[in-house]
């Protein structure tokens, strides 16, 4: 079938393209659509086999990069100049010559529709072209074949690949239309694009065609118009010097103009529009991109699609505001996260509720939601509590500063006022039920925090030996006990056991960071409001499992060096080589001895780890081989333990002027034992801070390789498509098919692929959301850096000059010694990075958050929470890093 009309049921996303679907679905729900019809995908088709060109298309693109423009440019002007020298087929021109006598032979527009265009996530606008005022029918038949060679711009290319869309498998319809010569045209937003707010409706319009505003030649008048009150609340008139007019003969016209003064659309139309977005968007369930023209006082819809730009929100609420703040900030962990790991994260918070006798089904936790296939917390009960108000004022800067900034301002808003509520007896009890059967450890902690650490170690190593998942039974039996395992040894008895012995360890440490500040009368004026001096303390803290690991990677690389055999083969292999020739078991025996030491350790580690879908080091250690290679490089005066080592002496001398400066006070000689005790126990116990992760991440290793050994079963039996596609079911589903539930497993899975590489393109992720659809991404220093100085917050004090080294995946990067080290976020797997690096930059997190504290560790300045700084920031540019103050400045 070649040609579609709008009615006909025959029209999909397939079949029509983007464009013409929602076309015909706007006329099917009776809008006032521009009669035509649609040549289909079909014809398209036809065209291109016709022609015997389909596979040249597929190997011409087949080598090509994204990011290689020139090449791209080159690929389309060839495809495209083949398409213009193309016979169309005698049928399709045939049917094509009917279906616009049957329209009137009338002037039309003719518009590309690829099916890969215009869908709720993906819009591909202005990627193929347009032609407008088209006259006669052979100028429509040249246009229609202008159309489809259109698929293949540069543009259009480049952007299937970088979407992960199949260029093979793409086909474009064509859209023919009446032409509507319009009095006034533009766009309708039925949200604003630039806030997310979606009670705003936003109208750019100007005169005549609307082909000027679009391509940007025009000054357009802009409206905004409340939703809720329905009145519009802003009106700037555009200088609209130009517009674009239809010809008699065909064509289109640019007339020069002086209409800045006249609003292009009268109140009344502005509002006739604006109820008109409200009804397409009801239509679609979504907020709508729409073109519309008035003409001869009838209004046009022209076309609608998603406004892809939107972050989505968990829920849609105006009154009463919900506010949730973004969980993967404070973890260093921006990219999506699997359907697994996001149930895995849901049920060690549903275990920690548990200590305090909620009951949660970790399936619909309340104050956690997923959004763009990552988790949110939900913040506004806190703000709105009078103590909860307090208590997040007081953590949210040493958590994530950016947050916090962002919740000063939102907190202005009436609808998140504080209630006068009390704290209720009930919580009161839940509260003393947990804190109380911890006195005597928090005393013996106090006491004797040395042996207090040891203890809390042993129970770790004794909680880790009875995880375990014996291979016996089927692939059945197998994986419901992975399901067990995940719902009792990772939540349960890790918040029964794990966290009472924690919390008396860790929360001595914190505390003594605030008194080393007020017993010496430092300033603690940061954002995290502990002073630099007193940070000092925090370098090279012993039984920090992040750090040790760290430095065996380190010792790694020293048994490497010792071995010619196994130092000549780093020194001349890629990573890549590298990484297989270890899990061969092929490289020299000395590295393939040391490097299987350190898997043995901590190769259940990996970026992203506390998403159980991540890989690990043991199953992808490309990024190991080139940490290795660039610790071969670094000179023994910057050797990591050397300067792991200087760092604890300079922490003793920190607290030895601490110290001293206590004693000068009134009672100096009680405050100077005070300083020097809260010295001792943050080196004594703060270095526990990542155990009870590390101890879940292990368990979490355990499971995933047996979940992939289950998988590759499974993916052999034709049940599933690859050994790691488990990992995109949620727990409830794993359970299912544990119980042998027949489903169409590999079609739930795909979907989810494909909607977690969506999600993993996106460029910015919020910090905060807000369930009036705005989105707040703004870091440290948005509203107020000027010039060639970068704000952000001070975590590891000291001064560093070096060149930016911008990270994305720690996978696919390698350090040289002194760079300075930018990147989005950091979690444990990212350290390795820290030993080469000179300072250390991220645009997320706070004092306590992962990066910042090994940064303390190894002594190398960093500053966090940097607004855009993998975007303001360029590689090779030499800067001055001052973690001590939270300034970056730019030096070339």
């Amino acid at each position: 079938m070649f040609i579609l009309p709008f009615t006909s049921p025959d029209v999909t996303l397939e079949t029509a393209g983007g464009k013409g679907a929602n076309l015909a679905r706007l006329t099917r729900a009776g809008f006032q659509v521009p009669r035509g019809f649609i040549i289909s995908t079909d014809a398209y088709r036809a065209f291109v086999e016709a022609n015997r060109w389909l596979s040249m298309i597929e190997s011409s693109v087949e080598n090509i990069s994204a990011e290689d423009t020139s090449g791209l440019e080159k690929i389309s002007a060839q495809i495209r100049a083949a398409f213009s020298v193309g016979k169309m087929p005698d049928e399709i021109e045939a049917a094509i010559r009917a279906a616009y006598g049957e329209v009137g032979d009338i002037p039309v527009a003719v518009r590309s529709s690829a099916t890969a265009e215009d869908l709720p996530d993906l819009s591909f606008a202005g990627q193929q072209d347009t032609y407008l005022n088209v006259v006669g029918i052979d100028e429509v038949l040249k246009a229609v074949i202008s159309c489809w060679s259109s698929l293949w711009t540069a543009r259009a290319i480049g952007y299937r690949m970088r979407n992960h869309i199949s260029q093979n498998e793409v086909a474009l319809a064509v859209v023919v239309q009446e032409m509507i010569q319009s009095d006034s045209s533009g766009v309708l937003f039925t949200a604003n694009p630039l806030t997310g707010l979606l009670s705003e409706t936003v109208i750019d319009a100007t005169f005549g065609l609307g082909e000027a505003l679009v391509s940007g030649q025009v000054e357009p008048d802009h409206y905004v118009v409340d939703m809720l009150g329905k009145k519009i609340v802003e009106k700037k008139l555009g200088a609209k010097k130009i517009s674009t007019r239809g010809i008699s003969g065909g064509g289109v016209e640019t007339i020069t103009e002086d209409a800045s003064e006249t609003q292009a659309l009268s109140d009344d139309e502005i509002l006739k529009l604006a109820a008109l977005g409200e009804g397409v968007q009801k239509e679609y369930g979504s907020p709508q991109d729409i073109e519309w023209a008035f003409a001869d006082g009838n209004l046009y819809l022209l076309q609608a699609r998603a406004i892809t730009s939107l972050y989505p929100v968990p829920e849609v609420s105006f009154d009463p505001l919900k506010v949730w703040f973004s969980f993967g900030a404070v973890q260093g962990l921006l990219q999506p996260i699997t359907p697994l790991g996001q149930d895995s994260i849901k049920l060690v918070l549903a275990g920690a509720a548990a200590l305090f006798g909620f009951k949660l089904n970790y399936e619909n936790i309340d104050f956690m939601k997923v959004a763009g296939e990552r988790l949110w917390v939900q913040l506004d009960g806190v703000v709105r509590n009078p103590i909860g108000g307090r208590v997040y004022k007081t953590l949210l800067p040493i958590v994530e500063p950016s947050t916090a900034n962002i919740l000063a301002q939102l907190v202005n808003d009436p609808r998140l006022k504080a209630s006068s509520g009390v704290i209720k007896f009930s919580t009161i009890g839940r509260l003393l039920r947990f804190f109380l059967p911890m006195l005597p450890r928090f005393a013996h902690t106090m006491h004797n925090p040395e042996k207090a650490r040891d203890e809390f170690q042993q129970s770790l190593e004794h909680l880790s030996g009875s995880a375990a998942l014996p291979r016996e039974g089927d692939i059945y039996e197998r994986l419901a006990r992975c399901v067990i395992l995940l719902r009792d040894q990772s939540t349960i008895r890790a918040f029964e056991y794990v966290m009472p012995r924690f919390f008396p360890i860790f929360a001595p440490s914190v505390a003594s960071l605030g008194l080393l500040t007020r017993l010496a009368a430092q300033s603690g004026d940061s954002d995290h409001g502990v002073a630099p001096l007193v940070l000092e303390v925090t370098r090279g803290l012993p039984r920090n499992v992040t750090t040790e690991m760290d430095l065996e990677l380190w010792n790694t690389a020293k048994a490497i060096r010792t071995h010619s055999d196994s130092l000549d083969r780093f020194t001349s292999a890629s990573p890549a080589e590298l990484a297989s020739d270890y899990l061969a078991g092929t490289l020299p025996s000395a590295a393939q001895e040391a490097i299987a030491h350190f898997m043995d350790l901590y190769g259940m580690r990996g970026v992203g780890e506390i998403d159980l879908g991540q890989p690990r080091w043991r199953e992808a250690p490309e990024s190991i081989m080139q940490t290795l290679q660039s610790y071969l490089k670094i000179s023994d005066d910057l050797a990591p333990d050397v300067l792991f080592e200087r760092g604890a002496q300079r922490a003793e001398e920190a607290i030895d002027i601490l110290a001293k400066a206590a004693r000068s006070q009134s009672a100096g000689w009680l405050k100077e034992k005070l300083a020097r005790g809260a010295g001792r126990r943050v080196r004594a116990l703060m270095g526990a801070r990542e155990a009870p992760k590390f101890y879940a991440i292990r368990v979490m290793g355990l499971v995933r390789a047996e979940l992939l050994s289950i998988g590759e079963e499974f993916a052999k039996a034709g049940i599933i498509e690859n050994s790691d596609d488990l990992v995109f079911l949620h727990i409830r589903e794993l359970d299912a098919l544990a119980h042998h539930e027949q489903r169409d497993w590999k079609a739930l899975i795909a979907e989810r692929r494909s909607r977690y590489q969506r999600e993993a393109n996106r460029k910015q992720i919020p910090r905060v959301l807000v369930s009036d659809g705005r989105a707040f991404y703004e870091g440290l220093g948005a509203d107020s850096d000027t010039g060639d100085v970068i704000t952000g917050s001070p975590v590891s004090p000291g001064v560093v000059e070096g060149n930016v080294h911008i990270v994305f995946d720690p996978h696919k990067s390698q350090l040289a010694p002194g760079e300075i080290l930018v990147c989005p976020g950091t979690d444990p797997a990212w350290t390795p990075l820290f030993m080469a690096a000179g300072g250390l930059i991220t645009e997320v997190g706070g004092m306590m958050t992962h990066g910042s504290v090994v940064a303390r560790e190894y002594g190398i300045p960093a500053v966090v929470g940097v607004h855009q700084a993998t975007t303001r920031l360029k590689d090779g540019q030499r800067i001055r890093l001052d973690g001590t103050a939270g300034k970056i400045v730019i030096l070339d």
